[in-house]
């Protein structure tokens, strides 16, 4: 696993999706793999599934998968690191800039950040909260999500599953 640190994996990512999901960064697991989120323990996918943006619950070796139902996946930093802690601010932010790129090229109509923290420093808007946010990145409108680590105590596999919930039924309603 060591040697996955640094590791950069390819996002998953096609013009006019209607949720790019953002990761942190890549863990260890999913660098050595190719796959995002495929830390077992990882809720990522199974909230992903209850909260019905798919019909079945995925394998991270599905990813590819995700842009035939709209969605994709790319992080706020590309290097794999052991613990998202081992980022700094300074990188959270220029991922920031790199994310509103991609972005504006390939215009989603969502962007889920799956970190209030990350979101709060890279967005530098220090009193975020989950949900819907006040402001667009580009034309894309903006959503936080609970992290799905396993390491997230605050939130158990049901309660991800309906914060998943919340952004498919708000990705469902007319803008």
């Amino acid at each position: 696993m060591a040697a996955a640190a640094d590791r950069v994996i390819p996002d998953v990512i096609a013009p006019g999706l209607a949720v790019l999901f953002v990761g942190i960064n890549p863990g260890l697991w999913s660098a050595a793999t190719g796959w995002h989120f495929a830390r077992p323990g990882n809720r990522f996918w199974p909230a992903l599934h209850q909260g019905g943006f798919t019909p079945r619950q995925l394998h991270p070796s599905e990813q590819d998968a995700l842009p035939g139902y709209g969605l994709g996946i790319t992080n706020m930093v590309a290097r794999a690191s052991a613990r998202a802690d081992e980022l700094t601010a300074t990188e959270l932010v220029d991922g920031a800039e790199i994310l509103a790129d991609k972005v504006r090229r390939h215009r989603p109509a969502w962007v889920a950040v799956v970190r209030v923290t990350a979101y709060r420093i890279g967005f530098g808007r220090p009193k975020a909260t989950f949900g819907p946010q006040p402001t667009l990145l580009g034309d894309a409108r903006l959503w936080v999500l609970p992290n799905p680590s396993g390491l997230n105590a605050h939130f158990t596999a049901e309660t991800l599953g309906v914060a998943f919930g919340e952004l498919r039924a708000a990705t469902a309603a007319p803008a």
